[in-house]
């Protein structure tokens, strides 16, 4: 049986997180600007993973997902991106982005798909991420996790 995992707030300037970031050459520069929100996935008091969004209305940036080394091969780096997409919902978003150099494998097993650059909405391609720490070649994904359905009666 899986044990129960927890996925509370953290700060941009929390040293387990910078590290991880750093370990994983994820971009660090901007972690403590306004605008994001970072959460660290604990099993029973241990971190196992970080995320982070930042929510622009009904779109979101999901960023800075990476799981510690010994805690890999386990199903978390799914449960840590699972658990922020349930937050982004939280807050009304319907679709996410990321930017990935090396996980699109990962990230399109979890129903992100490839999309050009051209398609995404203009808050998305004026975040940091993507208009400057991100380099071009990073492949752009996302996800739409709530469909809105207008009924007519």
């Amino acid at each position: 049986m899986r044990p129960q995992l927890d996925l509370q707030p953290v700060a941009g300037t929390d040293g387990e997180l910078l590290a991880a970031l750093q370990a994983a050459n994820l971009p660090t520069d901007d972690l403590t600007e306004s605008g994001r929100s970072f959460f660290q996935l604990s099993d029973q008091g241990r971190k196992v993973g970080f995320g982070g969004l930042e929510i622009y209305g009904q779109h979101a940036l999901l960023r800075s997902v990476v799981v510690v080394p010994e805690h890999r091969g386990r199903g978390n780096g799914a449960a840590v991106t699972n658990l922020v997409l349930g937050q982004a919902i939280g807050h009304g978003v319907r679709t996410v982005y990321l930017l990935t150099e090396s996980a699109t494998s990962f990230f399109e097993h979890l129903g992100f798909a490839r999309i050009d650059r051209a398609a995404a909405p203009a808050a998305i391609l004026q975040t940091r991420q993507a208009a400057s720490l991100c380099p071009a070649s990073a492949a752009l994904l996302a996800k739409t996790i709530i469909e809105w359905i207008d009924v007519y009666v």
